[in-house]
């Protein structure tokens, strides 16, 4: 009523008024996400997207997953879409190679990474090798997915990070993301892919809520497999890390810079294939380098990203740090 006497009054001018109170251009704010309930969505869109994507592995069904990552997908899939398996990771990883061989697309869930030794022979020789030794003619549509890394109070047998491990072989892609737009984008990707994927979570982001637009959240956003993303620009050392330790990149980014240092952070997201590209590019501008992980020194992610910048002869100066120890290796001064 109010507009209405002031239309009477006024004429166009209240026009104007209620037409900017009804149309705002204001952009929709983000909402916030954390890493578990991304990772969620992306498998109940790809689900619901597709018939053939199905999840097996240890209490992923009625126990909603053992970090709930899966809540909600069995009660609105039905068993013959979300599967509880035995604890018997060379038996459910085997029927889901072989299901991907018959045109299946199925996300196998390991309760930890570190379990995945009891399934390797599936993961390499069948998996990984028969869409490689095809030439990409047998295609191998399957998700290995599950928590990686380091986790709290787990003791060594449960703290390894298989980054390095499974980049190492022919075949794979391995991705391995850090917040929850990466675990979004990149789980809807790996499901999508015809190779076999290798998703290597972490157990201490699953809780970490992040911002996601409302691009990110659309059922078709997809981050390409095999692409870096630059977190944070800067000019004078290139921090190049993936999954949880780049939280620790972008944290000592912002206590160098009260010191007069800007460091770029640069967030792999994929393991294999690996963007030399970007990293190569931030180094050419900063002219030095620091790889940060949560793996092995030796053979590592670290050591093959060294090694990849030393043969472009850029001739920067080089370091290693192994998070989990909080040790530096200088490589080259």
């Amino acid at each position: 009523m109010a507009s209405l006497r002031s239309f009477l009054r006024s004429g166009k001018n209240a026009v104007s008024v209620v037409l900017r109170r009804e149309f705002s251009k204001t952009s929709p704010a983000a909402v916030q996400v954390n890493v578990r309930d991304a990772l969620n969505q992306a498998m109940d869109e790809e689900l619901e997207r597709d018939e053939r994507v199905f999840l097996l592995g240890e209490e992923v069904a009625q126990y909603d997953g053992a970090y709930k990552v899966s809540r909600g997908l069995w009660k609105k899939y039905g068993d013959k879409r979300i599967i509880d398996t035995p604890i018997t990771e060379m038996g459910f990883a085997g029927i889901a190679v072989g299901a991907a061989f018959a045109g299946l697309r199925p996300i196998c869930e390991f309760m930890t990474w570190n379990f995945s030794m009891q399934a390797i022979d599936q993961v390499i020789n069948s998996a990984a090798k028969t869409y490689y030794m095809s030439a990409g003619f047998q295609t191998v549509p399957i998700v290995f997915r599950g928590p990686n890394g380091s986790s709290a109070g787990v003791a060594a047998q449960h703290s390894q990070c298989f980054a390095a491990w499974y980049g190492h072989c022919p075949g794979l892609k391995v991705v391995s993301p850090w917040n929850s737009e990466d675990a979004r984008g990149l789980l809807k990707a790996a499901i999508r892919d015809d190779n076999p994927v290798v998703f290597l979570e972490n157990e201490m982001m699953y809780g970490v809520p992040f911002e996601l637009s409302e691009e990110m959240m659309h059922k078709d956003f997809v981050i390409p497999i095999g692409k870096a993303k630059v977190e944070r620009q800067g000019t004078h050392i290139t921090l190049v890390s993936h999954s949880r330790c780049v939280g620790f990149c972008l944290d000592a980014a912002a206590v160098l810079a009260k010191e007069g240092v800007e460091c770029e952070v640069v967030n792999l997201r994929t393991i294999r294939p690996l963007d030399v590209d970007t990293i190569e590019a931030s180094v050419m501008k900063t002219g030095n380098l620091v790889t940060v992980e949560g793996g092995w020194p030796q053979y590592g992610v670290g050591a093959e990203i060294c090694a990849r910048i030393m043969e472009v002869n850029i001739g920067p100066s080089l370091y290693r740090f192994q998070a989990q120890r909080s040790t530096t290796w200088m490589l080259l001064q």
